[in-house]
């Protein structure tokens, strides 16, 4: 069965073109589209799409209010387009914490430069967005609260991360105490609200020094590590060459180059190799660490498309460190963390909600 899509966008042409490259894949459809918010909802409640893409900037209503009022009165998964900008990066994460599920740029030069790369990667999306088993209907009942019909202009803040359905407690025992130098996590589709919701637990005393590798354009991160710093009682920058990995901060692996850590706990950056399909690669930084710790890491691998990580993965447990992967039932899309456990590299498997928690208790 086709992929039924809700195209939301105020430009005229990006609308044509978004629905062009998707009706060009025999098993999407596109079922309607929306110039601004207001539409975008009543839309998506007479059409009941599986994927809805949006903008954020349109008249009437902005994407971010559209996201919220969906995700309450008909919970469904929503892409974000957005400009490769500072101010699109924050925007982005608000839509991402409103309820969206991932974003692409909106690049117009790609478009017309690279239109089998745009039509591949597009569609590979809401492919994979339309598979995904994170439960919408659960978000409908813990979606922040919004005005009734607010107009243009309105002020949008950021949104609580809204709260998953409760997922029964996994089988794997709590962690043992041990002495860890690092703690690495990994993670990609649905990574900014996991990240945000394992790091807003840990505490300022927090002994092991943190290494966080999500997929991300370059001119994300930036705006992620501030976000992550105004949330966390831990400190969260965006790694630079030379930093020294310390107690209670957690790095960032800066879009589009590649993170590893040495053994006198000196963090490199090094430029993206074109040769690898992440920028930066969980795999990377996963294998530095194993290189230069041995059996005193804690890895970490949450919601994410794909099976980056996994390679890391074994190299961290044949030096005798310890895995954790993010349950199905609370992933946004079980992809990664699914490698890891099929490839029998899982020490244990928690539900997001536990993971912060267990965190404290691993290394504290």
């Amino acid at each position: 069965m086709a992929v039924k899509v809700l195209v939301v966008d105020d430009s005229g042409f990006f609308r044509r073109r978004v629905s062009e490259i998707l009706s060009s894949d025999p098993n999407i459809q596109v079922v309607g589209t929306a110039t601004n918010g207001r539409e975008a909802i009543d839309q998506a409640l007479a059409l009941k799409p599986d994927v809805i893409t949006m903008d954020y900037e349109m008249p009437m209503m902005d994407g971010i209010t559209a996201v919220r009022h969906i995700m309450q009165r008909c919970p469904t998964p929503v892409l974000m387009f957005s400009s490769l900008t500072h101010e699109g990066a924050r925007v982005t994460l608000d839509a991402l914490d409103a309820g969206a599920v991932d974003f692409l740029p909106k690049n117009f030069e790609d478009i017309s430069r690279s239109p089998e790369k745009v039509k591949q990667l597009l569609c590979d999306k809401v492919h994979s967005i339309a598979r995904s088993n994170r439960r919408f209907s659960a978000l409908s009942s813990s979606a922040p609260q919004v005005a009734s019909s607010p107009g243009a202009g309105t002020a949008v803040r950021p949104a609580a991360v809204p709260a998953p359905a409760p997922a029964p407690l996994s089988n794997s025992p709590a962690p043992k105490r041990k002495a860890y130098r690092l703690v690495a996590i990994g993670t990609s589709t649905g990574g900014p609200v996991a990240l945000q919701r394992v790091l807003t637990q840990l505490p300022a005393s927090f002994p092991a020094p943190l290494v966080l590798i999500q997929h991300m354009p370059a001119a994300f991160t930036k705006a992620f590590a501030e976000r992550l710093d105004k949330l966390c009682r831990i400190s969260v920058k965006e790694a630079e060459d030379g930093d020294v990995l310390r107690p209670g901060l957690a790095l960032l692996a800066p879009g589009g180059k590649q993170m590893m850590v040495d053994a006198r706990g000196v963090v490199r950056i090094l430029p993206g190799d074109e040769r690898l399909n992440y920028k930066p690669c969980v795999d990377i930084t996963f294998g530095s660490a194993a290189k230069s710790y041995n059996d005193k890491v804690l890895a970490v691998v949450l919601t994410g498309m794909g099976a980056d990580g996994r390679e890391g993965a074994r190299l961290l447990k044949q030096g005798g460190s310890q895995v954790w992967v993010q349950d199905e039932a609370s992933c946004v899309i079980y992809g990664m963390p699914m490698a890891v456990v099929k490839a029998n590299l899982a020490d244990a498997v928690y539900g997001l909600d536990e993971i912060g928690r267990h965190l404290v208790e691993a290394c504290m």
